[in-house]
């Protein structure tokens, strides 16, 4: 099993232009588990557990961003894969 949990802080103007629902898209279409929400500071944090291929590729989309983002900086951290999520959902 080559599973793997990432947490994830994409800073920039990343608030009001759908990212939380860029990150539910690709989660969705990867076949990953975990969350996204805003953060008070105008940051968007993600968590996603799934395999390390697909993890990657969200990494990379997250990255990019929706169109009218402008990503600035990714923050990651990889932790043990515990399989504590069940969906991904957007928790604010």
């Amino acid at each position: 099993m080559n599973d793997v949990r990432a947490h994830i802080v994409i800073m920039g103007r990343v608030q009001g232009v759908g990212f939380r629902y860029f990150a539910i898209s690709w989660a969705e279409r990867l076949g990953l588990t975990g969350f996204v929400r805003n953060n008070y500071d105008g940051s968007v944090e993600t968590e996603v557990e799934g395999d390390r291929s697909a993890v990657e590729e969200y990494i990379a989309q997250m990255k990019l961003g929706p169109r009218w983002s402008r990503v600035t900086d990714v923050r990651i951290e990889y932790k043990p894969y515990e399989g504590i999520y069940k969906n991904f959902d957007v928790t604010r």
